[in-house]
């Protein structure tokens, strides 16, 4: 990373549709910008083809994901290999298809630190 660099991210939405949340203002991307800026201060890179998914509330806690299946069916569709969600979204998840399963590597996190911890690079 360049000295003078202080901080750089590239969020990109999976769709136009808000895949995230229905009135489209990305509040469900507050775990993935988390993260990113983590890796900044640590210097490290996060794991590439990974989609992070979560918000965080003002309190600290992680709100839960509503529409997890689609999420994990448009990350599949975009040929992402990993995804990173909140283990509050498990059981929507028993609906994925098959085909899907086997094609991306979906991954529980349960804290913040958790879902840092699986998102770093190695």
């Amino acid at each position: 990373m360049d000295k003078n660099t202080i901080f750089h991210a590239l969020l990109k939405a999976l769709d136009n549709a808000g895949a995230y949340d229905e009135d489209h203002e990305g509040r469900g991307v507050g775990m993935g910008v988390l993260l990113a800026l983590c890796g900044a201060l640590l210097e490290k890179s996060l794991k590439g083809g990974l989609i992070v998914v979560g918000q965080l509330n003002l309190g600290g806690s992680i709100d839960p994901v509503y529409n997890a299946l689609a999420v994990a069916e448009l990350a599949v569709e975009k040929g992402a290999e990993s995804l990173l969600i909140p283990v509050t979204a498990r059981q929507q998840l028993f609906d994925l298809p098959d085909d899907m399963v086997t094609k991306v590597d979906v991954q529980y996190y349960n804290t913040p630190s958790e879902a840092l911890l699986k998102a770093l690079g190695d």
